[in-house]
């Protein structure tokens, strides 16, 4: 993949580039870029809806990101590891003063102050008055607020012309992108949209973006799946198209793959420099290994340093043999989970002396292994579980922190939702081709087993579950789908079960509607701990989540609240005070959306398809939601044949991504 912008090219050459680059945009854009257009008033700024909320979750959104609509006040949502070790920076009471101050004069609320500075900076006030597009970095803030907050401070100089408004509309194009999980996007996409917004000249933006370094842009060969020219192209140029990235996401791609490729070039297969062990040491250790599977990736892991393992929740005993194995052979050894969850039940598969962590706490260094005087892992062998939850920029991280040497195993479950944040790591390798791949052949067992077995190859088949392990009820509508979920939660499961309701999650595509999340919880909450919410809308018995950082949650009891805060304790028996400042990023949790459930598994789980879930609905998704019950699951179905449609003809919900091309062309140029 070729940079074609942002670069270092100076001059004839520079210019060229961008030329060569906006002909081709205007060339395949579907739209015309128009000449100068006739005088148009921007519009008043539109009230709060409740739009965000009838929409499916978005994989990185956080309680702040739903009310009105998402717009992240930075490019990606933070990874885990480097949200929970980072310190609150100071407030400077000035700076919030005079954001305040700039921003009600324009007819913005004046609670986007703090967002501003922490965004901006100390001089918030002063970027916000030169640049008033600029408030379309803070959170919930949509285009057409932007333009009522330029006119309320510029009045009748605000104009749809102004570049700065394109600028920022270019930027927040691509960064409400990277909330829905791309790291890129193709630049006669970006085109169209930004004309669309009636941004007169979309290549003369683009290409002001790409000069001014804050957007790159990228050449990527089209290719079929096996990386040749599709079917039918006999030409002897190869198709292209042009993505446009945000620089920080750019960067770390191709970080990433740097690092993937050093690993895998500096590692030679042999003796263990640290423990001396042979390759006939590794033989020997696969050969007494439980299973076919853990065999095959005890010896993959012996030969290569990057190894991708796949399978499902009981394919996870095959990476814990894996482990044994290597401290056997006195090497060093580490597992991260994705949740505090994950990381207790994969240590009961490996015994007291594996260290198994949680992927935050193994980063930050709160526990783990700790690092060496260079500053990398002291580790020799690094499982990473929950694979598929890594984005581009965590991925990259936990790649800067091994060191030369170090093996690193990828395992996931590839039929699961992927990150929270842009990029889709671990399916990119796995279609790139670049290291060995164990695919595990040890199936879940059991009946929900089978029918998320089913689901994984587009197949909806009803399946015997003579204990009532999987139950399947229907609706009418989204309210009888709530009544019917209630009724499991709080009487049909425990009683019938043995399961008691706080062991049981309710799962549903999104927070609003007749059936999502809040209206779930209401009728949860009305049943099982009825209060007047005297704590910001919590009493003390509530369960909640607590998202501390996109992507992150967890899952909490409340136990009291007073003027310090709620006082919450945690699924792992921890307990903490969240202040009133941080209120806003709980939420009750009874019910959740299946991406807040992602790295976790409940004894029961009632699955909730209202009748206009359809369009939320995919293969990937209804396979992690129906595999978030351990013992039981529940599908209260109102969502007709849109169910059955999703698991055969829509895999996943696309995303655009560089990591496969990015590789490609590494792996050519070393060649």
């Amino acid at each position: 993949m070729t940079e074609t912008g942002g670069g270092a090219p100076e001059g004839a050459e520079k210019a060229a580039k961008f030329a060569a680059l906006a002909e081709q945009i205007r060339g395949m854009a579907p739209f015309k870029t128009p000449g100068t257009p006739p005088p148009v008033e921007l519009p008043e700024p539109a009230a709060p809806s409740d739009e965000a909320d009838q929409q499916e979750e978005t994989p990185g959104e956080t309680p702040e990101a739903v009310e009105p609509a998402p717009a992240p006040a930075v490019p990606r949502p933070a990874a885990p590891a480097r949200a929970r070790a980072a310190a609150p920076a100071p407030v400077d009471a000035d700076a919030l003063r005079a954001a305040a101050e700039v921003l009600t004069a324009g007819g913005a609320p004046a609670e986007l102050a703090a967002p501003a500075v922490a965004a901006l900076g100390g001089e918030a006030a002063e970027r916000l008055r030169e640049d008033p597009w600029a408030v379309l970095g803070l959170p919930g803030v949509r285009p057409d607020h932007a333009d009522g907050f330029a006119r309320g401070l510029l009045g009748a100089e605000a104009r749809p012309e102004d570049p700065r408004r394109a600028q920022a509309l270019l930027l927040w194009l691509l960064a409400q992108a990277s909330v829905r999980g791309d790291s890129a996007l193709d630049a006669t996409e970006v085109a169209a949209e930004l004309g669309r917004q009636r941004v007169p000249d979309p290549v003369e933006a683009i290409t002001a973006a790409l000069e001014d370094g804050q957007v790159l842009s990228f050449q990527e060969e089209l290719t079929g799946p096996e990386g040749r020219t599709p079917a039918g192209e006999d030409e002897e140029e190869v198709p292209t198209r042009n993505l446009l990235a945000l620089e920080t996401l750019a960067m770390a791609e191709d970080a990433l793959a740097e690092k993937l490729l050093q690993l895998m070039a500096v590692y030679l297969p042999g003796e263990d420099e640290e423990s001396g062990a042979s390759p006939a040491d590794w033989e020997a250790a696969a050969e007494a290994a439980p299973s076919s599977s853990a065999k095959a990736l005890i010896r993959a892991v012996s030969d290569a340093a990057l190894v991708l393992h796949s399978g499902g929740e009981a394919a996870r005993a095959e990476p814990a043999a894996l482990l044994t194995a290597a401290t056997g052979l006195g090497l060093r050894v580490c597992a991260a989970a994705w949740t505090d969850q994950g990381r207790d039940s994969f240590a009961a598969l490996t015994g007291p002396d594996t260290p198994v962590v949680t992927l935050a706490e193994l980063l930050s260094g709160a526990a783990g292994p700790g690092r060496s005087a260079d500053g990398t892992l002291a580790l020799d062998v690094l499982v990473v579980l929950d694979a598929p939850l890594l984005d581009v920029e965590l991925a990259a991280t936990v790649l800067e922190s091994l060191a030369d040497g170090t093996r690193l195993v990828l395992s996931g479950d590839p039929g699961q939702l992927w990150s929270p944040g842009p990029g889709r790591v671990f399916a990119d390798l796995l279609a790139a081709k670049a290291c060995p791949a164990v695919a595990s052949r040890t199936p879940d067992f059991g009946p929900i087993g089978e029918l998320v077995s089913g689901i994984g190859i587009g197949e909806l088949q009803p399946v015997e579950a003579p204990d009532k392990e999987v139950v399947i009820l229907t609706a009418k509508d989204g309210g009888e789908a709530v009544h019917r979920a209630i009724q499991l939660l709080t009487d049909s499961i425990p009683r019938a079960l043995g399961i008691p309701a706080e062991e049981v999650v309710l799962l549903t595509p999104g927070h609003g509607g007749p059936a999502g999340t809040r209206a779930l919880n209401a009728a949860a909450k009305a049943r099982l701990n009825p209060g007047p919410g005297r704590f910001g809308g919590f009493d003390p018995g509530d369960r909640v989540v607590d998202s501390p950082a996109p992507g992150v949650v967890r899952p909490a009891r409340v136990l009291d609240g007073d003027a310090t805060g709620l006082h919450l304790e945690y699924a792992d028996g921890s307990r903490r005070t969240v202040p009133p400042a941080e209120a806003g990023r709980l939420r009750h949790g009874w019910a959740l959306t299946v991406h807040q459930a992602l790295g976790r598994r409940w004894p029961g789980a009632v699955v909730v398809l209202p009748e206009d879930a359809g369009p939320a609905l995919t293969r990937q998704w209804v396979y992690t939601a129906f595999g978030r019950g351990e013992r039981h699951l529940s599908v209260v179905h109102a969502a007709g044949p849109a169910l059955a449609q999703a698991v055969a003809e829509r895999p996943a919900q696309p995303r655009t991504t560089r990591l496969r091309a990015v590789l490609a062309e590494n792996a050519v140029a070393a060649d």
